[in-house]
């Protein structure tokens, strides 16, 4: 899905929320596929995809010919097992906010309840710091919730040792932890710990093979320091897409940097030796694209740009972003049932749950420049 939530993920949404008030009640009838559409003005398909997503769940039951019904009793809050949630970029970065909400969705449904810290609510307007990932932390070891979700700080100088202190803390504690879209330790190496994302490998390989068959021959990688291990796999599949189109890497092949920085990009330009940048993320690209925007270079037609995630304002940049997009919603999906599935049994071995990406192609990468 992309971070653009779909109409029936709203819809579906909706009616969980329904459930979960206990409006229908246990066996009690859904509205049918054509009062779904009359309700939220859609088409029948749309309606049709909800349920079809309900189902998935486990949440409801359709009979042909009969209708759609729910499945799952209420339970009592007293009885919920408790999850917690530790996710530092929640404040700004935009898949953060879609996976965490589906999150939070899934768990009410499912009869978890969800701590984001002091309340159920997310914090959304500030970042999280190390101190208050921490003392979230020792909050949800008092209490002792059943399992914790935790995206591994980047960005920052000593977010390893924070890492480990975090994910350490919680595993001597007894309480599972499952990494949302990265690891915290450096790729290709893997931790101990559960982990569901997008496979960031295949999503920078299809970004360059795209570029190449462009005809783009002269590519570079930018990416801001000290970054996840995501840019890392996403730098690797880059580089194994050149090389199986026999296009040697150049030793400046990666760019280290501030796309904002208008010393470094000219760095970057110098010579106009590059045919193409891939760029670590959507917001790397659009800054890069601004940038080149006051140098008074032309994307795409003297340098083509891409990013990775498919964020919302990807389509409103002045040159629409060609990238890859983020499955956030099946990211939730798989993420909450493996937790589940840790919960029930600690003893599985350390999984790595990675969906496929996929191009979305604009104009950024000159896929529309005439022949």
């Amino acid at each position: 899905m992309p971070s653009r939530i779909a109409k029936h993920t709203e819809i579906a949404r909706e009616i969980r929320s329904e459930i979960a008030s206990g409006k229908y009640g246990t066996g009690g009838r859904l509205p049918s596929e054509a009062q779904l559409v009359s309700r939220f003005g859609v088409s029948r398909p749309t309606a049709a995809q909800a349920l079809r997503t309900l189902e998935h769940e486990g949440l409801v039951e359709r009979r042909p010919g009969s209708g759609t019904f729910v499945t799952r009793p209420p339970t009592t809050r007293s009885a919920l097992q408790q999850l917690g949630l530790i996710v530092p970029g929640l404040g700004h970065i935009e898949i953060f906010e879609v996976i965490c909400g589906e999150l939070a969705s899934l768990a009410r449904v499912h009869d978890f309840g969800m701590h984001w810290g002091g309340s159920t609510r997310p914090r959304g307007d500030a970042d999280m710091s190390i101190e208050e990932a921490e003392a979230l932390c020792s909050q949800f070891i008092e209490k002792g919730v059943n399992g914790v979700f935790f995206a591994p700080f980047e960005h920052t100088p000593d977010n390893g040792a924070a890492n480990r202190r975090i994910t350490e803390r919680l595993s001597h504690a007894g309480i599972p932890v499952l990494l949302l879209d990265r690891d915290t330790t450096p790729f290709p190496q893997r931790s101990a710990f559960d982990l569901v994302g997008i496979d960031n490998f295949a999503g920078g390989y299809l970004l360059a093979e795209h570029l190449i068959k462009l005809g783009a021959r002269r590519l570079a990688f930018v990416t801001r320091p000290l970054s996840a291990t995501t840019v890392d796999a996403r730098k690797a599949g880059v580089c194994s897409a050149m090389m199986a189109h026999d296009i040697p890497m150049p030793r400046d092949f990666l760019r280290t940097g501030d796309p904002a920085d208008l010393k470094f990009v000219r760095q970057l330009m110098a010579g106009k030796q590059l045919d193409a940048v891939i760029c670590t993320n959507d917001h790397t690209a659009a800054r890069l694209l601004q940038t080149l925007t006051r140098m008074g270079v032309s994307t795409p037609r003297d340098l083509r740009v891409v990013g990775f995630d498919d964020v919302r304002f990807a389509t409103l940049l002045a040159v629409p972003l060609t990238t890859i997009q983020q499955p956030c919603r099946d990211i939730a999906v798989t993420a909450f049932n493996a937790l589940r599935e840790r919960i029930e049994d600690p003893t599985l071995p350390a999984r790595s749950l990675l969906l496929s990406p996929r191009l979305v192609v604009r104009e950024s990468c000159g896929a529309y420049l005439p022949r």
